[in-house]
Formats: C-alpha cells, sequence, structure tokens
C-alpha cells in the first residue's frame, strides 16, 4: 500500500500585521524586512484564539472537501511547536472537536520541519495496512511565543494551519519516498530555553525572556540552505529524476532568500518554486501545508505530477518528501 493524499486545506486568522504595523512596535522597516525575508505581511491570531482552533477549522474542511465522516479517520497527527497546553495534546483536543470518535491522536515536534515529520509518520502507518485514513495537520501559533522587541524574529513569523488527509492506494503514486533528518547540535541556535522541565516558568525565566524564540540567523540561513538542498537532491537520486522533472518545489517558507537559493541548488527553475512567505510570512510547521493547498486550489498540480516538498527547522531537523501527485477524486 502507498500513501497518497486525497485533501488538502489550510487557514489563517483573518487578523493581518503588515510591515508598517511592526514599523511601530520595533526598530525596523517595511523596505529592510521585503529586501531581506520577502515578506509584506503576517496573519496573526486573534485574542483566545490558539493552535487547536485553526487546526479544528482545517479538520472540518479536510472532511468537507472529501466528502468523508469524521468517523472514518483513523489516526490525527498533528506537527506543532505551540500546542494550546503541555498536556492534553491539540490534537486530542481536534479529535473532540470534530468528533472522530475512531481516531487516535497526537503530537509531534520537530519545529518548521513538524509537517513533514507527520507526513512520513502517517504513511508509515498507511503502509503497514493497520490504517487507511489518517489526517495530518501541520499548525503554529507563532505570535505566543515571540518577543515583540527582538527584531531578529518578530519581523519573521505568522500564525497559520494546513493539512492534508492521507489514504491507502495500490497505484504507484503518492508519497514515493523520503529523507529525514536530525542534528541536535545545532539546539543552541535555535530555541525557546523555558516552559519546560529543564527550565520551568519562574520569575527568573520571565524575567529573562527566555520563554520567546530566540535564533542565530546567520547560521540558520547557511545550514538551512544547504540541509534542505542536500537531502532534496539525495530524494531525486534516489528516485532517478532530476530537478526539471519537478512539477512544483514546495520548500519551508522561512526567507524568499533561502526559498530561491535552495531551488536554484536542485536545480529547479524559480517559475516551479512555490512562493507565498510575502503574504503569510513563517509560520513554521504550517508553511508547507498551506502552500500544498492554494497550489492546489489554483490549478498547479494535476495528476501524475511529481512534488517535492523540503523543510528546516529547530532541533535541528530537516527533510524533503517526494511525492507522485494522484488525489484518487
Amino acid at each position: 500500500m502507498n500513501a497518497t493524499i486525497t485533501s488538502t486545506a489550510h487557514y489563517v486568522p483573518e487578523k493581518v500585521l503588515t510591515n508598517s504595523d511592526l514599523e511601530k512596535l520595533v526598530d525596523t522597516s517595511d523596505e529592510w524586512i521585503k529586501s531581506r525575508v520577502g515578506i509584506n505581511q503576517r496573519h496573526v491570531v486573534s485574542d483566545g484564539e490558539a493552535s487547536s482552533d485553526m487546526s479544528t477549522k482545517v479538520a472540518h474542511s479536510l472532511l468537507e472537501k472529501r466528502r468523508i465522516s469524521a468517523a472514518n479517520i483513523d489516526v490525527i497527527i498533528i506537527g506543532t511547536v505551540t500546542p494550546d497546553h503541555p498536556t492534553p495534546s491539540t490534537a486530542a483536543i481536534v479529535q473532540n472537536n470534530i468528533n472522530a470518535e475512531n481516531a487516535w491522536a497526537f503530537d509531534l515536534s520537530a519545529a518548521c520541519s513538524g509537517f513533514l515529520y507527520a507526513l512520513e509518520t502517517g504513511a508509515k502507518f498507511i503502509e503497514s495496512g493497520q490504517y487507511k485514513t489518517i489526517m495530518v495537520i501541520g499548525v503554529d501559533t507563532m505570535t505566543s511565543i515571540l518577543d515583540f522587541e527582538d527584531r531578529e524574529t518578530c519581523i519573521i513569523f505568522g500564525d497559520g494551519a494546513g493539512g492534508v488527509i492521507l489514504e491507502a492506494s495500490k497505484s504507484n503514486t503518492g508519497i514515493l519516498g523520503s529523507v529525514l533528518k536530525t542534528d541536535g547540535s545545532g539546539a543552541e541556535s535555535l530555541n525557546v530555553l523555558a516552559g519546560g522541565s529543564k527550565y520551568p516558568a519562574s520569575p527568573t525565566t520571565i524575567k529573562n525572556r527566555q520563554h520567546y524564540i530566540k535564533q542565530d540567523g546567520k547560521k540558520v540561513f547557511k545550514f538551512a540552505i544547504k540541509r534542505m538542498s542536500d537531502v532534496s537532491t539525495k530524494l531525486l537520486e534516489d528516485n532517478g529524476l532530476a530537478g526539471k522533472d519537478i512539477k512544483l518545489f514546495i520548500p519551508h517558507q522561512a526567507n524568499k532568500r533561502i526559498i530561491e537559493a535552495t531551488g536554484e541548488r536542485c536545480n529547479i527553475p524559480l517559475d516551479r518554486v512555490m512562493i507565498n512567505i510575502d503574504k503569510y510570512g513563517n509560520t513554521t510547521a504550517g508553511t508547507i501545508p498551506i502552500a500544498l493547498n492554494e497550489a492546489v486550489e489554483s490549478n498547479l498540480i494535476s495528476n501524475g505530477d511529481y512534488i517535492l516538498l523540503a523543510a528546516f527547522g529547530s532541533g535541528f531537523t530537516w527533510g524533503s518528501i517526494l511525492i507522485k501527485w494522484d488525489t484518487m477524486v
């Protein structure tokens, strides 16, 4: 059995934060943000809106598009580093919200690579033969961990969610392969230090602003391009393909310069590289499924097309997944 994507969906909050808005909060400029990272605006949650709320909207949309009941879902996997709570999992909340009575559910933490890790996990569950229908969602409410006094990070991130339904297929299409990697030595370069068992919340961690995301931008930039292009190239070679064979390359939307450089290294023409960071910023685990659904809705993908996904995130985590598109519907 192969796992194939039969439904895609995404959701972003209604509230928009523009570069001009950020100019009033931190020492930056619209021109600088556009030239350095390629972002014009990002969507941000309203008060009380959380990762489970965005994920639930995606889940309902996935089911409606596929025209199936929540009772058909066997497993729900949510990739996120901004769950509603340490426990219960965001996936458990979504399972209850959509009344997926037959599904078991869990969260997966791999930062910006979260959706790819979750997609690969779901695919292997299907390939085992034990499960037929799996919902995979990537979501992050990044504004919940942003320091709006830190211009290195607050200009980059936005909030959003996207997802897919995976189903079993006997064809030679669907998810063809993956290369996923982790290098924990990069943990100091991109992290949120406090709020876990190492540094529980305390007056000291709050005073030191350790509950916000921090990153070494130059190191992340350098590693992201090399790591994403390396695994993507290897995956193509392993499957007897080259960049020219890819109909659409959907990389993690972290920085427009990273996106363009990665596509160039993989010999994929720029007009086949999906870029929407200008509208949403970096939604972490949400970037790839949001872009995938936009590509589907814009008819950029047809059955039989080769689609390449790639991501790089905190951990360090990174990877690439190759898909031969066939929705079966």
